[in-house]
């Protein structure tokens, strides 16, 4: 794999072209107004990958958009990497916000991306780092140099809870079977310094309404004598967190994963100043559960956010009006051990149970998933550290994240394999944000990072 760099340098323009076009496809799974679109991507991943070398590839039809799954297969008695990704992407919400159309992409150069950078919707979150595992199998299919089998399994409804993905693997475990899951739907510290993702924060997602009077009612004539929904929600949602930012929901952290002192060292480890996390923010201080640490907040400590909020009146002007009904998405962060499904009923419970009489209350789960930990002492989790230390000049640093993939819990359920998490994008990419971006560097860094994690897989199961 002497020549990978030139290749990558070789074909760069392409590599980006392609990308770009991509990115043009507006594939929004929560929207069903781009149903088309998510399926002219999933058709345009097919042909990606045929173009690449797999051997076999199609669209399996789920009960919601299709997934791409492609093979190739060059020795049954050769170990299998399968490599997962999404193709479908956030709302680009609000739009007003962006500088350049998020299906438009252009290239622009940033103070921390001076060799430019992809700015789109998907960009990064996972159209950019998927289709570099595209390009990395391309070019061991090129220079003969694929050391193994690969499967691709590439869904459209990552986005909105994957809910057909576990439907299908459920149903496909055969045919999916592997020795190691290959994913890139995470970051990295930095340009200079790589690390790996070795945890994941579970997720519950749910979705409030509280209704009060039967009707819309004039605020001067019924004012002070009837319960304003928008007031009892966020007094409801105000009291969620004590003084200490700490979640009053009763036995939210029965089951929370309490990490060692020298755990905590070893995270410490990881390059950070919080001054720059500031001011990238454009923030004065920072905010959360007292006891911790920034990094620890955001990565081995459950939160609980509102994610949105509405009621009453939004328009221009004045509207004095007493709203029957005010809404509310909140999403809860969860760690190992937190069973995504039991803090669902334990908030519903505790909602319902703070709401005054004078309104009545309904809690709807949309989608969850369980937190996941992967060893730092795997076959899986070595080759890539030598893969990221080939390449970057450095080891690489094992974080975790506090993010969510709930399918990577679900695939060492049903698939009984370990997954790697090789991600290249970073924390100031803005993914689900207006402007989001994937630098060019660390496009064709992951491209040219990926074929080394095959080599030294497969050298250490030797």
């Amino acid at each position: 794999m002497e020549n990978i760099k030139q290749y990558v340098q070789a074909n760069k323009e392409r590599f980006i072209n392609e990308l770009i076009e991509l990115l043009k496809i507006p594939s929004v799974s929560a929207d069903s107004a781009y149903a088309h679109d998510v399926v002219s991507t999933a058709e345009a991943v097919k042909a990606s990958l045929e173009k690449a070398g797999c051997d076999f590839v199609e669209l399996c039809e789920t009960p919601g958009y299709p997934i791409v799954y492609g093979e190739k297969i060059i020795d049954k008695n050769l170990p299998t990497v399968l490599v997962y990704g999404h193709y479908d992407v956030q709302p680009p919400d609000p739009m007003e916000l962006w500088t350049s159309p998020p299906f438009e992409p252009v290239i622009k150069t940033t103070e921390i991306h001076p060799e430019g950078a992809i700015f789109a919707r998907g960009a990064c979150d996972d159209k950019g780092q998927m289709y570099m595992h595209v390009k990395a199998f391309e070019y061991m299919i090129q220079n003969n140099c694929l050391p193994c089998n690969v499967k691709f399994m590439i869904e459209g409804e990552e986005e909105v809870g994957s809910k057909s993905l576990g439907w299908f693997v459920e149903r496909n475990q055969e045919k999916l079977a592997n020795d190691v899951i290959l994913i890139s739907d995470t970051g990295m510290i930095s340009n200079q310094q790589p690390s790996i993702t070795t945890g994941l924060r579970g997720l519950s997602y749910v979705e409030v309404e509280v209704t009060g009077p039967n009707r819309d009612l004039h605020s001067g004539l019924y004012g002070g004598a009837v319960a304003n929904p928008i007031n009892v929600l966020t007094k409801m949602i105000a009291s969620l967190h004590d003084e200490n930012n700490h979640i009053t929901i009763p036995g939210f952290y029965d089951k929370v994963e309490e990490l060692s002192t020298e755990e905590r060292t070893e995270m410490a480890k990881a390059p950070f100043s919080l001054e720059n996390y500031k001011k990238a923010l454009d923030i004065e201080d920072i905010y959360g559960e007292t006891g911790y640490v920034t990094n620890e907040r955001n990565s081995i400590r459950p939160t609980l956010d509102v994610n949105g909020i509405w009621g009453g009146y939004t328009g221009e002007g004045a509207k004095t009006v007493i709203a029957s009904k005010a809404f509310a998405k909140i999403s809860m962060r969860l760690v190992p051990n937190q069973d995504w499904e039991e803090i669902t009923e334990l908030f519903k419970k505790h909602f319902e149970s703070i709401a005054p009489k004078a309104v009545k209350v309904k809690v709807t789960p949309h989608h969850g998933g369980q937190g996941y930990v992967t060893p730092i002492d795997s076959v899986g989790y070595k080759a890539a550290n030598k893969a990221y230390t080939e390449t970057f000049g450095v080891p690489a640093i094992p974080v975790r994240s506090g993010g969510s993939i709930p399918i990577v819990a679900l695939f060492e359920k049903e698939l009984k394999s370990k997954t790697i998490l090789m991600g290249f994008g970073l924390d100031s990419d803005a993914i689900h944000s207006p402007n989001e971006h994937f630098g060019i560097f660390n496009y064709l860094k992951g491209i040219e990072t990926i074929p080394l994690f095959y080599k030294y897989f497969v050298e250490m199961n030797k």
